[in-house]
């Protein structure tokens, strides 16, 4: 079966539990008020959404890239709560290489702890690597954020290493970024039964 992937096409991933689709101008309704009441939720992030302009901008520059063809930025939607939980996002995607990045992810503090990121990783990752045929998944991070150092290796991700001084923090100051991956190999052998065991 030949698998492609087309960043026009509208992709719906979901489980009982959670609910990805692509991101729409649109959206910033649903997600503005976490910039306004929630700004801390990008203090590791490379880009500040914790504004109404921050958002718009987030939202902005995700579209782009997905017309550009390098990223596929998704809502996330809680179905237990019935609301809009966050975002997250493939970026730098090279289908020549089969690889791609999985970032830009955030969630209210109201869906942190719940269980949501594991289910929208287990889609994702199910998507990456069944669908669009990925050899590996990239996630890169600020090493000073130990709540998502710990959640990515809680997926079962393997840390690569640190890239020193590689971007900017929203105060300004120069961050040191965290490299973790999955590889297709991974997911098969044994990857995908580890996490969906940890599915709640």
């Amino acid at each position: 079966m030949l698998y492609i992937f087309d960043p026009e096409t509208d992709y719906i991933l979901e489980d009982e539990h959670v609910l990805l689709r692509p991101l729409k101008i649109s959206d910033f309704e649903h997600l503005k008020t976490f910039a306004i009441n929630e700004p801390e939720l990008w203090t590791w992030s490379l880009h500040n959404a914790g504004s109404e302009t921050g958002m718009k901008q987030y939202i902005e520059k995700a579209l782009l890239a997905k017309e550009l063809g390098t990223a596929y930025p998704f809502i996330v939607f809680d179905k237990v709560k019935q609301q809009y939980a966050g975002a997250t996002r493939l970026y730098d995607i090279d289908l020549f290489n089969k690889c791609l990045s999985l970032g830009h992810t955030w969630y209210g503090k109201e869906f942190q702890g719940t269980g949501l990121n594991k289910h929208c990783k287990y889609l994702l990752f199910k998507f990456v690597f069944e669908q669009m045929r990925m050899e590996r998944v990239e996630f890169r991070l600020d090493s000073q954020n130990a709540r998502s150092m710990h959640a990515i290796k809680g997926l079962g991700c393997t840390f690569e290493g640190v890239l020193r001084s590689n971007g900017y923090r929203p105060d300004g100051s120069r961050r040191d970024s965290a490299v973790l991956s999955m590889l297709k190999q991974d997911w098969f052998e044994g990857g995908e039964e580890l996490l969906k065991a940890k599915l709640i």
